[in-house]
């Protein structure tokens, strides 16, 4: 299972371009996707976006949100694809 960081991930317009396909990719089916940034309020609004991507198309992603700079490093470990935005 492959883990892909989004770094700056309150960017939800393009995080649901970029993640949005990457889920309905069956190569990357079953996916950790890290969401990371430093503002709650988007970074809230993209992990509830991704989420109803993820429930409704069925996909089996897991999406986890990671909050300031003192989760930086928690959110890129084990990555194997880290998009910056």
């Amino acid at each position: 299972m492959a883990k892909i960081t989004f770094m700056g991930a309150g960017s939800s317009v393009f995080a649901k371009n970029v993640l949005g396909d990457c889920m309905l990719s069956p190569v990357l089916e079953g996916s950790e996707i890290a969401l990371y940034d430093i503002d709650p309020v988007r970074l809230g609004d993209s992990k509830r976006m991704l989420d109803a991507i993820n429930s409704n198309n069925g996909s089996k992603a897991a999406i986890r949100d990671y909050l300031g700079v003192e989760n930086c490093r928690a959110a890129l470990r084990g990555a194997n694809y880290v998009v910056n935005a």
